[in-house]
């Protein structure tokens, strides 16, 4: 994400929709979050640096998603007390524990609703996570 977003004629801001990049620097089709009529929808987040994934296990990649959500979503003027949902993707169940453990380091003051499922990853990585944010 880079230069601060204006609103559309709609009022839709979109973030990082000229810069997000995936594994070898490949642009990405759609925008890290989308801000409308106080709602931020932030897109799901792997444990990524410059194109690849976090190694270490759950705990590093755990922290490593959760800290970019958070810096998407203090980009765009929002905190952890303002996430009214996260959507939880682990590539195996076992690690749910270990993930709780860091997801409540970050949300347990402002703990929003959350789905987790475990599901295969599109990237070789443990653990997505996105979220829906919402503020006056």
């Amino acid at each position: 994400m880079s230069d601060t977003p204006k609103p559309d004629a709609n009022g839709i801001t979109r973030y990082g929709a000229a810069g997000s990049a995936g594994g070898g620097g490949t642009h990405m089709p759609f925008s890290s979050a989308v801000a409308a009529d106080g709602w931020l929808y932030v897109s799901g987040q792997v444990p990524m640096d410059d194109g690849e994934v976090v190694e270490g296990g759950i705990v590093p990649q755990a922290h490593k998603a959760i800290q970019q959500l958070m810096a998407i979503l203090a980009e765009a003027g929002y905190g952890p007390e303002h996430v009214v949902r996260c959507g939880v993707w682990l590539a195996d169940a076992r690690d749910f524990a270990s993930f709780n453990k860091v997801f409540k380091s970050y949300f347990g003051q402002n703990p929003p609703a959350r789905a987790c499922v475990e599901s295969r990853l599109v990237v070789d990585a443990k653990v997505e996570i996105d979220c829906v944010a919402y503020r006056r």
